[in-house]
């Protein structure tokens, strides 16, 4: 049986972030991919220049449509732009406590720009959180959920996501891509357990819509049946090679896509050779 997965986030028309991504994630990793808009965002490569949020009633019309028609074997919920959406989104979730949902706090874009207001942080809180299998901040987004300085170590990797599990979310996967190094490490937390998932850095910019791209990887991955860190060994596995891939594109100059279809989309170049 294909498995079909809802994301709930705002759109990239650029194609690297957002709803764009997780639809291309969903795709390559064998479910079918459902969305519900958040907000129309104006942005590239280079950054984000306009965000036009989605009525917080019609949010709710969207979620609600798929729900009493299609059979949702888990939620990825991804930039929910103010207090009132994730609030209307938090109600219809409570309502749906067996799907399982993979939170991307999504709250600064590549460039800088605020993608949530400050009042939707206390909701998310306390609100989407409790609701979640497992939530994927990166340093900055764990820091800001905590009001806590951005982690520089290992050691305060794991003190976050702990701290951050201790708020309801089921797991914590805190992402280590902000950290100084050669190493990209995330850690999952779940109660008081951690487990380390490693990986290089790899050395390119093309690097817009990772935390889009990995959340909505593990998703599918819960959706198929996977337990959780097979989830997300699989889902780093799959982001870290379509970082790899990324050169494969030519999309902008600035922070250009992963290539989500570097399994199944010939290397052209390599071809032509």
């Amino acid at each position: 049986m294909i498995r079909n997965v809802l994301s709930i986030a705002g759109s990239d028309p650029s194609g690297g972030a957002g709803i764009q991504a997780d639809l291309k994630a969903f795709s390559a990793r064998g479910v079918y991919g459902m969305a519900a808009l958040t907000a129309l965002t104006a942005q590239n490569t280079q950054g984000v220049s306009g965000v036009h949020p989605v009525p917080p009633h019609f949010v709710a019309d969207q979620i609600n449509a798929i729900f009493a028609d299609v059979r949702v074997d888990a939620v990825k919920i991804g930039m929910i732009a103010n207090a009132a959406i994730a609030t209307a989104v938090a109600d219809i979730l409570a309502r749906h406590r067996d799907v399982p949902v993979v939170l991307d706090p999504v709250m600064i874009a590549k460039g800088g720009a605020a993608l949530l207001t400050a009042d939707a942080v206390d909701v998310l809180t306390t609100r989407l959180l409790p609701l979640a299998t497992v939530i994927t901040p990166n340093l900055p987004e764990a820091a800001a959920l905590l009001h806590d300085v951005e982690a520089k170590s290992r050691e305060d990797m794991a003190r976050q996501a702990l701290a951050l599990a201790a708020l309801g979310p089921s797991a914590v996967l805190v992402k280590g891509g902000h950290l100084e190094g050669d190493e990209s490490p995330d850690v999952l937390a779940s109660g008081d357990h951690v487990t380390w998932f490693e990986a290089e850095r790899l050395p390119t910019k093309n690097t817009h819509g990772t935390g889009c791209t990995l959340s909505s990887a593990i998703a599918a991955e819960i959706a198929k049946g996977l337990s959780l860190p097979e989830a997300v060994a699989v889902g780093k596995a799959y982001l870290a090679a379509a970082v790899a891939a990324a050169g494969q594109l030519s999309v902008g100059s600035g922070h250009g896509p992963v290539q989500h279809f570097h399994a199944l989309w010939p290397n052209r170049q390599g071809a032509e050779k």
